[in-house]
């Protein structure tokens, strides 16, 4: 059994190996883990969580190692979570980020961790949201989080972060057709990376226009920036960290952040909830209860609907 009160302490002293081993905790589906998340609660809610998506090939990780560093300049102690594709052969993550964020590793005011989604749809983990707590509780200043990069369905950061920030770059293809339906409509930020290279004004100019069809913004609403950088000469990476940190005074001025914390914080139990309950839905395999509802549904007695709603009763109340 872990010492889970001198394990957080120890975490808020930015000890990394304690931050480690309480990820781990909660990855790893811990027994204790409702003992860290109590634990951690009372001392959350001060970080800024910045989420970044967009197709793989874009510049996600090396922009997240220009923005570490912006921020590091600015003395703000950071985490990151680059959420990487499971290992079909361990399950673990591929690690792909880490390796491209290596000059941060020696930082103690940096805290990266790759996490595997282990199947989970969405580009996060499932773990990510208790993840944020840890690294919060911490006593990051900003968390980085990002996703594994599989294009248009890739929208749950929208759900995580205070802001979402959406990436593209020239050359992508048929990129923004693709991702118009999904990401386009969760971004607050966008940013054209590889701006060097030909046609990136054709892409801004494009997402502008696209952004701006069907808007319904009423005066004082938040307008998404179209911001262009070279991540990996650390261009434009200024001009970035500014539309973050317009984006979030924003929020704070009109009680975005709040409601939109709100929000995560209702998901999160309402993800939790259903977890519970599906794990006791899985305990009924062969449960003569279970058996005996889809006997009546076989036989037209019952439909299925109608027995679904009579099992959750049972599970609700038994």
């Amino acid at each position: 059994m872990v010492d889970v009160p001198a394990l957080v302490e120890q975490a808020r002293e930015g000890r990394p190996r304690a931050v480690a081993r309480l990820i781990s905790l909660v990855e790893g589906a811990s027994p204790q883990l409702r003992e860290v998340m109590a634990a951690l609660a009372p001392l959350t809610g001060g970080a800024y969580v910045v989420g970044l998506t967009g197709s793989p090939g874009v510049g996600k990780s090396t922009s997240t190692s220009a923005l570490v560093s912006a921020y590091r300049r600015q003395g703000r102690r950071v985490g990151v979570l680059a959420v990487d594709p499971s290992s079909p052969f361990s399950g673990g993550a591929l690690l792909g980020d880490r390796v491209r964020m290596s000059e941060h590793a020696s930082d103690p005011g940096v805290y990266i961790r790759s996490m595997a989604t282990r199947g989970h749809l969405g580009g996060l983990a499932w773990a990510a949201p208790q993840a944020i707590r840890v690294l919060d509780a911490a006593g990051c200043d900003v968390i980085l989080v990002e996703t594994v990069g599989v294009g248009q369905s890739e929208v749950e950061i929208a759900s995580q972060a205070d802001t979402s920030v959406v990436l593209l770059a020239p050359g992508m293809g048929d990129g923004i057709q693709a991702a118009k339906a999904g990401i386009l409509e969760i971004g607050d930020v966008y940013v054209v990376n590889k701006a060097d290279r030909d046609g990136a004004d054709a892409t801004a100019r494009e997402l502008n226009h696209m952004l701006g069809l069907g808007e319904a913004r009423t005066p004082g609403d938040w307008r998404p920036p179209i911001v262009k950088t070279v991540a990996a000469r650390n261009e434009g990476t200024d001009e970035f960290v500014a539309a973050l940190e317009k984006h979030h005074a924003w929020m704070a001025e009109r009680d975005v952040l709040a409601e939109r914390r709100l929000r995560r914080a209702a998901h999160e139990i309402e993800t939790i909830a259903v977890t519970a309950l599906r794990e006791r839905i899985g305990d009924l395999r062969g449960d003569r209860r279970l058996g005996a509802l889809a006997e009546r549904v076989v036989g037209g007695t019952l439909d299925p609907y109608a027995a679904a709603d009579e099992l959750v009763a049972g599970l609700t109340t038994g």
